[in-house]
């Protein structure tokens, strides 16, 4: 699943399940750990998350942030964990502000297993903010707002592109709150700039009002203006894809062969697929001929056959998800034991299983 489907079906669980948690300890294992795993991280492996991770502070030993991401043997993001009925205050913020301080990690998150604030250092180095650059809440979130998040994940987490990224977020954040009030009631300096641009007479404080009523209704219309521009931009194109749907209906039956054409039209090898079929090849050079492991794509995988046989398949790529790549691997010519990878080059570990495979069809001969 991608992220967004994840955080959906975590979403859902939430809702479910929200009432029947009481502690503290049961809201990382219900919540927190699950939200961990969506970006991609192995919970149980050390080397990429490490539960009650040691953040001792001067004098003060002991100290333990509740959990911390780790990359190439050093910290990059730290969680803090709350109850989920608990709401998140300045209190819980200064505990995670310390941990911040006497790490590595360049981001922090605050969380109740509902609501993740994610801090780092922008305007102090190796300072936390006072406030967030991002928010996330996982009952209310827009996909935009999930694409973001998708920065902190595993396959696409990168310190420097993550601080540029952090910096944006949290100025655009704010500017667009500012804007938002200015909507509802605008401010004397709002007002007085729109009139300076209009108007040249002197600003009295009745013409001020008059402006103050102006500006109001020229961002209300203004806003209206938009929102029917895209409506209409939307029935345009409600109207194109009708059209596009009528001719496919209209269109004849394809032949069996016309069919295959197409669907072969779909199939993308991907450079990484040619990798793996070549890893797979040298592995196999000391059993067979290398010319009978032959890669036969698929549009869901890449499947790798002895002789080009689908009847006799050495192993599947299963490389088209974004975040994760398996291989898949016959421990009899019907049941596939898919196989997690890190990178493609961990095909290597699998060698005497993919040999044995090859054995088995050639003691078939």
């Amino acid at each position: 699943m991608d992220l967004i489907d994840e955080l959906q079906v975590l979403s859902s669980k939430i809702v479910k399940k929200r009432k029947d948690i009481q502690t503290e300890e049961a809201t990382k294992n219900a919540f927190v750990m699950p939200f961990i795993r969506a970006l991609g991280y192995d919970v149980f492996d050390p080397a990429e998350v490490i539960p009650e991770f040691t953040a001792d502070m001067g004098t003060k030993k002991g100290e333990k942030v509740d959990y911390a991401i780790m990359k190439d043997g050093k910290p990059i993001i730290l969680f803090e964990c709350k109850w989920c009925g608990l709401e998140i205050d300045k209190e819980h913020k200064s505990q995670l502000y310390r941990y911040f301080s006497v790490t590595e990690a360049r981001f922090a998150v605050l969380t109740n297993g509902i609501s993740y604030y994610f801090y780092t250092d922008i305007e102090e180095p190796n300072k936390m903010d006072a406030k967030p650059f991002f928010e996330f809440n996982l009952l209310n979130f827009k996909e935009s707002v999930a694409e973001d998040l998708k920065r902190f994940s595993q396959s696409f987490f990168d310190l420097n592109e993550n601080v540029t990224a952090a910096v944006e977020l949290k100025y655009t954040k704010h500017i667009k709150r500012l804007l938002a009030a200015q909507f509802t009631e605008p401010s004397e300096e709002f007002v007085k700039f729109f009139a300076s641009k209009v108007y040249s007479g002197r600003l009295a404080p009745s013409v001020k009002q008059q402006f103050t009523d102006f500006v109001k209704k020229a961002l209300q219309q203004f806003l209206n203006d938009q929102i029917n521009e895209r409506l209409t931009s939307a029935l345009v194109t409600e109207e194109v894809v009708s059209s596009h749907a009528l001719l496919i209906l209209e269109k004849p039956v394809l032949t069996k062969e016309e069919k295959k054409k197409e669907r072969e039209s779909r199939i993308i090898t991907t450079p990484e697929e040619i990798e793996g079929h070549n890893i797979v090849k040298t592995i196999l050079q000391d059993v067979i001929d290398p010319t009978r492991v032959v890669m036969r794509d698929t549009i869901n995988y890449c499947g790798i056959l002895f002789d080009d046989n689908n009847r006799k398949p050495i192993c599947r790529l299963h490389f088209n998800s974004a975040t994760t790549k398996r291989l898949g691997i016959f421990l009899d010519n019907k049941t596939e034991e898919k196989i997690l990878l890190d990178n493609i080059n961990d095909i290597s570990q699998h060698a005497d299983k993919l040999k044995k495979t090859v054995s088995r069809y050639l003691q078939e001969e």
